[in-house]
């Protein structure tokens, strides 16, 4: 097996900096891939929760001018992640998110910041740094869809190069009057190269000059190559069709082990599943819910957003919470729905929670103590949360799209007789039909027999990263003999 070097470049990383599944992703994979031979470093921003963190820091290169100011290219490591960080305080040094000013708006200066991260990338590419040249250069999302662009306009030999949509909905897309500044070439700015619609599509660059198109599901895969799931790209991603792979995520089975998770107030397995009460008791407790054993607890852990499909729950409230039925949410996002959400849970005292942000330990507790979980998304290339909800005996109800569909097997009458199903799965995206599934769910829930195959169905999946990891690697090999 040959081994291989391959420069990742992402930006956020779990467990340094997260808004979502692309952190979870980035964080997990190196360590997966290192099984098959192959060395990953991470190329980050340098944000404030970033630099704090690293081990064995050492300056590699420096800029003197790196779109407005100096900077350093730092080596390092955090816990078993090999980094480089881009240290270029006027870029990155700010409060809030990685993306958005403090009361949620984009940063001006976006275009220039992570053009900054895709031109660090294309110059390590290159070589920049003494004992590291990367055979395949791996783009994450948007923010670094023009590392492909930076190494294809150039005449130099390059690696091979690979971008993954976690989720084509975020596409990167600025003035063409930054063409000059973000260091392209005029020949660059057509519809072969990074003009979209007349303007500069970050995402678009990475998926027209990657060699390889990867995104983190089979159906989501198809999905995008149609005019309703591709928002604009399916026909440059129906003529690349052939170099369009779905893989898989995973999860990382260390941090998401419901037999050590230090989360939970009771660890357990798949022999073991009774201590689960334990942990339905302690979550009803912190969240203020009644404390029953009997009521059925439905869990939430997301973004709130008009993707997710969270307004199908409020919609659905009053027929989900029938019978003592309760809900604990963990998210935030739109203002409406963060909003309605309050207002639920003043409406329905001891059976409605929802705590509003993002809390590591409560997203275990959630997942170790509630018995189902709502994953209603109107898209979703992949979805974490019902992967880690299925190891830790959760049963997941989602919508039939995307990684949902290909991850979750429906309790219909054959599947729950065969001893196959998982959770539950609803098309269309609607309130009747997501109302049709809790439905399912509540009377399978009344035989206790029944449910807990599905639990046990759940937890005997291999949701790692072995298989996914494996592909990858093979992904990365077959690059390497096309360029």
């Amino acid at each position: 097996m040959m081994p291989l070097n391959v420069l990742s470049v992402t930006s956020e990383l779990f467990p340094i900096i997260k808004t979502g599944g692309l952190a979870d992703v980035a964080g997990a994979l190196p360590g997966a891939l290192a099984k098959e031979g192959i060395r990953v470093v991470t190329l980050l921003p340098g944000y404030p929760a970033v630099l704090p963190g690293l081990d064995k820091m050492e300056v590699v290169r420096s800029y003197d001018d790196l779109w407005g100011g100096p900077a350093r290219l730092i080596a390092a490591r955090a816990g078993h992640l090999d980094l480089f960080v881009i240290d270029a305080p006027h870029l990155f040094d700010r409060p809030g998110s990685p993306y958005l000013t403090p009361d949620g708006r984009d940063w001006p200066d976006n275009a220039r910041r992570f053009a900054a991260l895709s031109r660090v990338a294309a110059d390590i590419g290159f070589g920049l740094v003494p004992g590291f040249v990367p055979d395949v250069v791996h783009a994450h999302d948007w923010q670094a869809g023009l590392a492909p662009a930076y190494l294809h306009f150039d005449d130099r030999p390059r690696p091979g190069t690979v971008i993954t949509v976690h989720n084509i909905a975020f596409q990167g897309l600025f003035p063409a009057d930054l063409l000059y500044e973000l260091g392209l070439p005029p020949s660059a700015f057509t519809i072969d190269g990074v003009e979209y619609y007349g303007q500069i599509g970050f995402l678009k660059a990475g998926l027209q000059l990657a060699d390889r198109i990867t995104t983190v599901s089979p159906t989501y895969a198809r999905e995008i190559q149609t005019p309703e799931g591709g928002m604009g790209l399916d026909g440059l991603l129906r003529a690349r069709a052939p170099d369009v792979s779905g893989i898989l995520n995973g999860v990382d089975e260390d941090i998401w082990n419901p037999a050590t998770d230090p989360n939970l107030k009771a660890r357990f397995g798949p022999d073991a599943i009774e201590a689960r009460a334990f942990n339905k008791e302690a979550l009803q407790r912190r969240l203020g819910l009644t404390v029953d054993p009997d009521a059925m607890l439905f869990g939430v852990v997301s973004r709130l957003s008009e993707q997710k499909g969270l307004d199908l729950v409020l919609g659905a409230l009053p027929v989900l919470l029938e019978d003592g039925a309760q809900l604990a949410l963990l998210g935030a996002g739109d203002r409406i729905l963060e909003s309605s959400f309050q207002a639920a849970a003043a409406v329905y005292p001891g059976q409605v929670a929802c705590f509003l942000g993002y809390d590591e330990v409560l997203a275990h507790q959630i997942q170790g103590g509630s018995d189902a979980l709502l994953v209603p998304s109107r898209f979703e290339p992949c979805g974490l949360t019902q992967l880690c909800a299925m190891r830790y005996g959760n049963v997941p109800i989602v919508s039939r799209v995307g990684g949902l569909a290909d991850t979750v097997i429906d309790a219909n009458e054959m599947a729950v007789a065969a001893g196959a199903a998982t959770g539950f799965q609803f098309s269309p995206v609607s309130l009747p039909a997501a109302l049709e599934a809790f439905s399912r769910a509540k009377r399978l829930w009344s035989d206790a027999d029944a449910w807990r195959r599905l639990q046990a169905n759940g937890m005997a999946l291999d949701v790692g990263w072995s298989r996914p990891a494996r592909q990858y690697a093979d992904l990365y090999r077959e690059c390497l003999e096309e360029i």
